[in-house]
């Protein structure tokens, strides 16, 4: 593609070196550049694209898009915001695919997964050809990919809507994530359907309030035909009364015409929201219910490890306030004797959630064992210590695999383990380095070496 044909996407911006090019690419990672790349200098919270503007000229940039002018000789965009710039000029580049594929969404606060899941099935089975995003893995053209970030940057996005329209699907499922949205990563994407699961204390640090953490989400519905609203949430009935003819579900009074596997009664909640998601597309029931019920499980959300013994064990990605108490609930609801709880809380994130999840833990279990999550850059006992100001006197174990094994060993028949914060995640990120570690393989190993005790 000529540059000239990006302008227009980018404007207002200034053209320094304006030499005609063609535009074979888009990059924000030097990693990404191949010859023919036009590249984005992102300003990150780590590193500066504009540092980073040789090393993308030299593998094969032939144009730069800057805030400031840089020393390399190639035509430069010099534009207000980088970061804003992407989604625009990558809904340009990649021929706005998700103009000729219906993107339903899905934002809130809990559920994003199990519901983007349960609409992926519901669309499959309507033979709907779906693509699939999320943080647990990403589907395109019936090919499974790893996952990245929950929303991909808008380059990526877009070329992935792209990549999935040529590859024949028919629709895409995927979450939409509040950071996405204040990033303007989902600038430019067309939702056919969006739904709101609900809002909860959470990402505050990225936010600051729950007025903007709110808003982030709020201001995606202006990018969707049809709304699909949880008005039992607070917030949820603020936005729906702020959009004409969203279409409302109420988990407290409505009733799922299909025989849900997924344990929970907040699944219940997600089930409710992938049928009216649905339904706005104009899915019949039939293929409703057949997807609602081909959903036995979500990786890492409420996931059974079963060695055969005599009580049950749970790991779930349950990271923030509202998801953790979800999931005690739950156990609470399946469990004849105790319930016990491991957990801890990320690094690099909302401190202010720490102590909540102590005190829900508390109130909510029977025997709590405070561990490490992914301490990230932080010390691992000052996040404890934080968590532990919720609820003085919880049991603390901060290395997370002894923690795991302490709380199976302490199980008896009837009892519930749940092991709660990283769910599907095959590593623990500890001073920036990422060990492996998988809470449903330490569990399943843990239980092993009990029976083999027994």
């Amino acid at each position: 593609m000529e540059l000239e044909r990006l302008l227009d996407a980018l404007a207002p911006a200034d053209v320094l070196h304006g030499t005609p090019v063609d535009v074979a690419d888009l990059a924000y990672d030097t990693r990404a550049v191949v010859p023919g790349s036009l590249f984005f200098c992102v300003r990150g919270a780590h590193s500066d694209g504009h540092r980073l503007a040789g090393e993308a000229v030299e593998r094969g940039a032939v144009a730069l898009v800057v805030e400031r002018p840089v020393d390399a000789a190639v035509p430069q965009l010099v534009v207000p915001s980088v970061r804003a710039a992407m989604a625009p000029a990558a809904v340009r580049f990649f021929g706005d695919p998700s103009a000729a594929l219906p993107v339903v969404g899905v934002t809130g606060t809990a559920g994003k997964t199990t519901t983007t899941y349960l609409l992926y099935e519901i669309l499959r089975e309507a033979d709907r050809k779906p693509g699939l995003l999320t943080n647990i893995e990403r589907r395109v053209g019936g090919e499974t990919r790893a996952a990245g970030l929950n929303t991909p940057e808008a380059i990526d996005l877009q070329r992935l809507l792209r990549e999935m329209v040529d590859a024949g699907d028919r629709s895409c499922a995927m979450e939409a994530t509040s950071h996405a949205s204040a990033m303007g990563r989902l600038d430019g994407t067309r939702f056919a359907v969006l739904v709101f699961t609900n809002l909860a204390h959470e990402h505050l640090d990225f936010h600051g309030t729950m007025d903007e953490y709110f808003a982030a989400k709020a201001r995606l519905f202006a990018q969707a035909e049809r709304a699909v609203v949880n008005i039992a949430d607070t917030y949820g009935r603020r936005l729906a009364a702020a959009i004409p003819n969203a279409i409302a579900f109420d988990p407290t009074r409505d009733r799922l015409d299909a025989d849900l596997k997924l344990r929970g009664r907040f699944n219940l909640e997600n089930a409710l929201a992938a049928a009216g998601a649905a339904r706005a597309l104009g899915i019949d029931e039939d293929a409703i219910r057949a997807g609602i019920e081909a959903v036995a499980g979500v990786a890492g959300r409420f996931e059974e490890v079963d060695e055969g013994q005599p009580f049950r064990v749970f790991v779930d990605y349950a990271h923030k306030p509202a998801s953790l108490e979800n999931i005690l609930a739950a156990a609470r609801d399946l469990a004849a004797g105790r319930v016990i709880c491991v957990f801890g809380c990320g690094g690099d994130r909302d401190r202010d959630k720490r102590p909540l999840m102590g005190r829900i833990a508390h109130e909510l279990a029977d025997v709590v064992i405070v561990t490490s999550d992914n301490p990230r850059r932080e010390d691992p006992l000052a996040i404890i210590d934080e968590i532990v100001r919720g609820a003085p006197g919880l049991d603390v174990e901060p290395d997370r695999r002894v923690a795991i094994v302490q709380a199976i060993a302490a199980a008896r028949e009837g009892d519930v383990v749940v092991i709660a914060g990283k769910g599907h995640e095959h590593g623990q990120e500890i001073a920036g380095v990422k060990h492996p570690f998988d809470d449903r393989q330490v569990a399943r190993e843990a239980l092993q070496g009990l029976a083999a005790r027994a």
